[in-house]
């Protein structure tokens, strides 16, 4: 007999945790480049589709079949042996708890995208996905949800800390180190330098969401709606869930305002879900007090997590997925072990319960960790899990899907005729050489004829690709201070044809950018030949070079005019 009250509610449940796979997308796409946004919306799709269909076909057999040994579930293929009936509880529709279950599933998965984004394959992504969701998801929470040796000890976690968020976690620290950060990040002496996103709002949005997810994460998780008692803990496990990621998001404004004397707000917005991953594992066994401290102290560990491994790892994490979701769930796991009610250290419990918990936290990252460096170093070595620096720096989107932009606003615009489509680029021999100014021949400045030092502004637009050896470049030869502007345009060939929904669509405005400099000491053929040799592939796009006379230059803070302004202090 199922219970009306009990299976909406795991329904409703299950829809709040699917409505968090778009915030995991909208935060990981503003919190990375525009260039990648449409390549990491592909891979949130594609979690939740590929989880979706191999955790039906084998994972979640293996999660809640017959216990062997406490370690792995008797596999249920496609759900055909009646394996769903007896795992669901008792009131719940079992088609409800599976859905339930897939979602948390799917959950799991996305966050290792935001951890390898704007530098993985797409098609290793897709193996990850699937392995993950089939295999490795499944039998740790076996050990964990499935009646497995943890459950037998006593392992706590209400709604996933470490079921979900640590493996997500500890998948993500794999998959980053062994892809390795991407290019700029870290300075040749190890520094690591910034890299920001490219819409706050977006990652705001996203965050919000997943806050709002988060009260079915945990709130649904009780499986049932029946009863004083369960509607009672129904209100203090979304409560609870609500103060910690307050008090997580306080923590870190607090944090970084005292670190870097203003609040920083994507730091913040992590903290927030720091609170949630960190609340997740003991949001139904703490009182509203433990569930601020498990908040706060979660806050604590992803600003220390995420500076540590960026800084001194060298493992580069665009979005802090593993200090959120690695660190903070085996903190908040952790904390089940202090604050619990029944059985917490600081309510009497003694060590019992945290030393449970650790051994939990432990074997399950030893677990993700083995398997997940297994499968990227495989996966590595058959077909390669990072693109190449060429679709690195001109981004994952044009390369990985052909798609020239994720915004309407920079989408291509069609002609209604494809009569103009630019013919094939001509082959280019690998034996023609560009010729390379030696630098070290430089001769005395021009002159006018009236003895004054000749200025000239030297005027590059070129792909956008292309401005790190450029600037290389130019650096080389002693070029101190250029001008960079981002441009829209196209050339003789029209821009060129990519194909959106499978229709061909005429790029008539293509990104590019102006790098202006102003010369005087170094002569102008030595700046044009080490453009020419940073920019030249023999394509289309590698741009025009403009040389224009310069009649005067005035400094405004000292007022030096001529060849004495350009001249650094």
């Amino acid at each position: 007999m199922f219970s009306s009250a009990d299976t909406i509610w795991v329904l409703l449940g299950a829809a709040l945790v699917f409505f968090m796979q778009p915030g995991f997308a909208m935060l990981e796409a503003g919190l990375i480049r525009a260039k990648n946004v449409g390549n990491i919306i592909m891979k949130n799709v594609m979690d939740l589709s590929l989880g979706s269909l191999f955790y039906w076909i084998i994972g979640f057999g293996i999660m809640f079949g017959a216990s062997s040994s406490g370690l792995i579930g008797s596999p249920d293929l496609f759900l055909f042996g009646g394996l769903l009936d007896n795992a669901a509880p008792d009131g719940v529709s079992p088609w409800a708890f599976f859905i339930f279950q897939t979602v948390f599933c799917a959950t799991s998965a996305t966050i290792v995208s935001g951890a390898v984004s704007e530098r993985t394959k797409f098609s290793a992504y897709c193996v990850y996905a699937v392995v993950l969701s089939a295999i490795v998801y499944p039998i740790s929470g076996h050990w964990i949800w499935g009646g497995g040796w943890l459950a037998q000890l006593g392992f706590h976690d209400f709604a996933g800390s470490t079921a979900v968020h640590l493996v997500g976690g500890v998948a993500g620290l794999v998959g980053a180190a062994m892809v390795g950060p991407r290019i700029g990040k870290y300075s040749s002496t190890g520094e690591s330098r910034a890299i920001p996103g490219h819409s706050l709002s977006l990652a705001a949005l996203g965050v919000f969401i997943l806050w709002f997810g988060w009260f079915g994460f945990n709130g649904a998780s009780t499986v049932s709606a029946s009863g004083d008692d369960v509607l009672a803990a129904m209100g203090s496990i979304i409560t609870n869930t609500n103060l910690a990621a307050s008090a997580g998001a306080a923590m870190v404004m607090i944090i970084t305002w005292a670190l870097y004397k203003k609040p920083d707000v994507s730091m913040t917005l992590n903290g927030a879900l720091a609170g949630l991953v960190g609340i997740t594992a003991g949001c139904d066994a703490t009182n509203a007090v433990g569930a601020v401290l498990t908040g706060l102290i979660s806050g604590v560990a992803v600003v220390a997590s995420i500076a540590f491994i960026d800084k001194k790892l060298k493992v580069d994490d665009p979005v802090g997925a593993i200090g959120v979701h690695g660190v903070c769930g085996a903190v908040g796991t952790l904390c089940v072990g202090l604050f619990a009610i029944d059985g917490g250290l600081f309510f009497g419990g003694g060590l019992s319960l945290l030393g449970t918990q650790a051994l939990g936290v432990v074997s399950v990252t030893v677990w993700v960790a083995v398997t997940m460096f297994i499968l990227f170093r495989v996966t590595k070595s058959v077909t390669g899990i990072r693109v190449s620096k060429a679709e690195e720096i001109e981004g994952l989107d044009i390369h990985e899907h052909g798609l020239a932009s994720s915004y309407a606003d920079f989408m291509p615009v069609p002609t209604g005729d494809d009569s103009t489509a630019p013919a094939p680029a001509p082959a280019v021999s690998k034996d023609v050489a560009v010729p390379v100014a030696d630098v070290r021949e430089r001769k005395p400045a021009v002159q006018t004829p009236d003895g004054k030092p000749k200025m000239t502004k030297i005027s590059i637009i070129t792909r956008q690709s292309m401005f790190e050896p450029l600037e290389k470049a130019l650096t080389a030869i002693g070029i101190t201070g250029l001008t960079v502007t981002n441009l829209l345009g196209y050339g003789m060939q029209k821009g060129h044809t990519e194909y959106y929904r499978g229709v061909p669509v005429q790029a008539r405005l293509l990104p590019k950018i102006r790098v202006e400099i102003v010369v005087c000491k170094i002569p102008v053929p030595v700046v044009i030949e080490a453009a020419k040799n940073s920019l030249y592939t023999g394509n289309y796009g590698d741009g025009k070079i403009f040389v224009y006379d310069v009649e005067n230059v005035i400094r405004v803070r000292t007022g030096e005019e001529g060849f004495d302004a350009l001249q650094d202090d």
